[in-house]
């Protein structure tokens, strides 16, 4: 499939046109060879964890929705592909993806990526093998989460922080490292595994210089898109699910034009 991109333009301080936000239909693996090097500030991404499955039969049986939608939910989210490699080819997949990613950011900034518990290993591998420099990991928690009989329930996400060189300790910023915000429920939720605005993505998007630009090679239905916009950032997002570029294209449009 070609890439589509949708650019959100508004005037300037010279009374030029410029993106405000730019979106990509496509696959990252295509789109991010053809972005320009050292063009972003911060790369802020939840790629398809390809998670919940350990087995042949596990992976090719359950979509994403079956995989992370529990089965009285009362929605009909759509499904998203990408989510049924094996280990070994998850951190393949993910290392040619960060790689990308690196070349695009600009030296000193950072990436931020989620995970689960089960994927943990795999991402820090593939962050550093992409060549960036593995700095820390913030937790986050979900308020509401399902106990397991017999055991601890999975209270808690991950994203893994990593920088293209030293960061910058300069800065007059102190971070936490661990938030707890809850998943959007009812009409709010628009994706599968959406991450909050409020209470997360707003406060990872400080990581950013004020004024600069952030990248998500997974938009979904732009979540980090909406939060980077929200802080004053520059947004660049890039997916390939027809419905959910046109979510993520519908979302940005009503936040710029409200």
């Amino acid at each position: 499939m070609s890439a589509r991109t949708i650019s959100f333009l508004f005037p300037g301080a010279d009374g030029r046109a410029v993106p405000t936000a730019t979106l990509h239909h496509g696959d990252a693996l295509a789109v991010l060879p053809t972005l320009p090097t050292d063009s972003v500030d911060t790369v802020i991404t939840d790629p398809p964890y390809n998670s919940g499955g350990r087995t042949i039969v596990q992976r090719s049986s359950k979509t994403a929705r079956g995989k992370y939608v529990s089965g009285d939910a009362k929605h009909d989210l759509a499904d998203f592909v990408g989510d049924c490699r094996d280990q070994r080819s998850y951190v393949v997949w993910l290392s040619f993806i960060l790689s990308s990613a690196l070349r695009i950011t600009r030296p000193g900034g950072s990436l931020l990526v989620f995970c689960d518990w089960r994927q943990l290993p795999a991402t820090s591998d593939a962050l550093q093998v992409a060549g960036w420099t593995w700095q820390g990991l913030v937790v986050w928690h979900k308020p509401i989460s399902r106990p397991l009989r017999g055991g601890f329930k999975s209270a808690c996400e991950y994203v893994l922080w990593g920088s293209n060189g030293p960061f910058d300790a300069a800065r007059e910023i102190y971070l936490p490292g661990m938030f707890s915000a809850s998943q959007p429920r009812g009409v709010h939720r628009q994706h599968i595994t959406q991450k909050p605005v409020e209470g997360l993505l707003r406060e990872l998007v400080q990581i950013c210089p004020e004024g600069g630009t952030v990248l998500d090679p997974f938009a979904g239905s732009g979540s980090t898109g909406e939060a980077a916009l929200l802080e004053g950032r520059y947004f660049i997002g890039v997916e390939l699910s027809d419905h959910y570029c046109a979510v993520a294209s519908r979302r940005l449009g009503d936040y710029l034009t409200a």
